[in-house]
Order: structure tokens, then sequence, then C-alpha cells
């Protein structure tokens, strides 16, 4: 290969990362605004509704969702570690991390799991005789609450899937310290996951 043919494909390669990176923030821009609006949502209600929130919110475990906040920080740093060995042609020390961080969203998912299983034995659920006796706001606030971890839910399921593609891959060499925009986007979604999280977590959990 020529000087000008390899500069024009390491060109090309550039373009894609480009290309990539910039698709990639044009989605989380789209899951900001869906988030967003239910957190405007749940603002009104609350501001409309504050002792029944607060009465809803006395029924969350504390400890679950401390728990579950502690998980996902964590899951944040080996994900970021993940990309950095990678940046560094560490194949082993990145695998190893993305394997802690698919494992820790799991943790999550478990543990929601078991939240939400109590909740539902305890008659809080959707349509429940016991939810629908109880106030207004309270019936609202558990809408809110299935609705918004429910979807945050589904949000960590999926970024548990990407990951164990992206382990594959990185196993595979198809993702290298040349080649990581893959990796680096599914970061960013992971991130983002993690946010919202930090933003759900006071809202069910801290409200006073």
């Amino acid at each position: 290969m020529t000087d000008a043919a390899a500069s024009t494909a390491i060109e090309h390669h550039h373009a894609d990362a480009e290309g990539a990176r910039l698709g990639m923030w044009l989605f989380l821009l789209s899951e900001i605004f869906l988030f967003g609006g239910l957190f405007l949502v749940y603002s009104v209600y609350r501001f409309k509704n504050p002792a029944d929130f607060h009465a809803g919110a006395a029924e969350m475990s504390r400890f679950l969702g401390t728990l579950n906040t502690v998980v996902l920080l964590t899951s944040s740093l080996t994900m970021a570690l993940s990309i950095a060995a990678i940046q560094r042609a560490n194949r082993s020390l990145s695998s190893w991390m993305l394997g802690f961080t698919i494992a820790l969203s799991l943790v999550f998912l478990v543990n929601k799991y078991f939240e939400w299983t109590a909740h539902i034995g305890r008659g809080i659920y959707p349509n429940s005789h016991y939810l629908l006796s109880q106030p207004k706001g309270t019936i609202l606030f558990f809408g809110l609450y299935y609705t918004m971890t429910g979807l945050h839910g589904v949000h960590v399921l999926v970024g548990a899937l990407v990951l164990t593609v992206m382990l594959v891959l990185v196993r595979k060499r198809v993702v290298d310290s040349k080649s990581y925009v893959l990796l680096e986007n599914s970061g960013l979604y992971w991130h983002l996951v993690d946010i919202i999280w930090i933003f759900l977590f006071p809202l069910f959990y801290l409200i006073t």
C-alpha cells in the first residue's frame, strides 16, 4: 500500500469513527429527552401531591436502592477502565473489566427483581385492589415508579447484552487499540444508564 493510499484509509477510518460517535450522541440525546419528559411529569405530580408521594416513598427499600446505586457507580468505573485498557492495547484487562461490568449489571437486575416481587407480594402494583384503595397521589407515585424504573431496567438489560457483544469482539480482536469506537460508544450508553439511575434514586427512595 502506498503512503497516499494508507493516508486515505486512515482518514476514512477517522471519519467513520467520528460519524459513529456523532450518531451515538444523537441517540443519547433522544434518551435524555425521553427520561427528561418523565422527570418533568414526576415533578408536576409530586408538587401537587407531596404528602402522598412521601407516603409512597416510605414503602421503598432504601437499602436496595442504595446498594443498586453503589453497584451502578462501580460498573461505570469498570466500564471506564475497560476502555482505558483497550486504548493501551491491554486486551486481557479490558476483557476482565467488561466482564465485571456485565456481572454488576446482572446484580442490579436481580436486586430490582427482588424489590419488585416484594412490592407485588404486598399488593403494591398497578390496578391492584390495595393500591386502588390508596390516595390518588400514592397511586400516581407507584405508577411512575413502575414505569420509570421498569424502563430503566430495560435499558440496563439492553446495555448488558451490548456489553456482552463487546466482550466477544474484544476477545476476537475486532475491537483493539486502533479500533475501539464501538466499545467507547457502548461505554457512553452505559454511563447514561448510570446517570439516569442517579436521578431516579433520590426521587423514589430519598424523597422527604
